[in-house]
């Protein structure tokens, strides 16, 4: 089962949470196979249940209507492409990506009335064979239109999330 957290203070995420409007974490502790955060992300995504994507759709339709881009869909990552092959500047589904270590990744997206900030950080315990995996979203808004957008949107998010990391757990 996945919990509420803390953004970790030694995540990439930590200086844009300092300027936040809004911030949401989630943690999962997994059997630990070895794997690099950026294979825990895709897996994340590609796992994205059907339903929210629908939802992703619904919100592209809606928000084209005031003149903000289309995202597409949060399970719209490339399948065949290896984790360690993604670099910053590249895009990963509906990110563009900051950082790609072993250990945690770092995305973002831009538009004229947010930023949104993905961070999954990886925690391996070699004592428990276990690893934490660590969710953090970081929104900031630019004005009156971002602020409006995230009243619907936070509770989404904060429903989603979690249901999101329990699916690293199906594998």
């Amino acid at each position: 089962m996945s919990q509420q957290a803390a953004i970790p203070p030694d995540s990439l995420i930590w200086p844009s949470a300092q300027q936040a409007s809004f911030s949401h974490c989630q943690s999962i502790t997994l059997v630990d196979h070895g794997l690099p955060a950026m294979a825990h992300y895709l897996q994340m995504m590609r796992g994205m249940p059907r339903w929210i994507d629908n939802l992703m759709v619904l919100r592209n339709r809606l928000v084209q209507m005031v003149g903000l881009k289309d995202l597409g869909r949060l399970s719209a990552v490339n399948s065949q492409r290896s984790p360690g092959s993604y670099e910053a500047g590249q895009r990963v589904g509906i990110f563009t990506l900051l950082a790609n270590t072993d250990d945690e990744v770092l995305l973002v997206d831009s538009d004229r009335h947010l930023d949104v900030h993905v961070a999954l950080l990886r925690r391996p315990s070699a004592q428990t064979g276990q690893c934490e995996v660590v969710a953090s979203t970081v929104v900031r808004t630019h004005n009156l239109l971002g602020r409006l957008y995230m009243l619907p949107v936070a509770p989404f998010h904060r429903l989603i999330a979690p249901i999101a990391l329990r699916r690293l757990r199906k594998g």
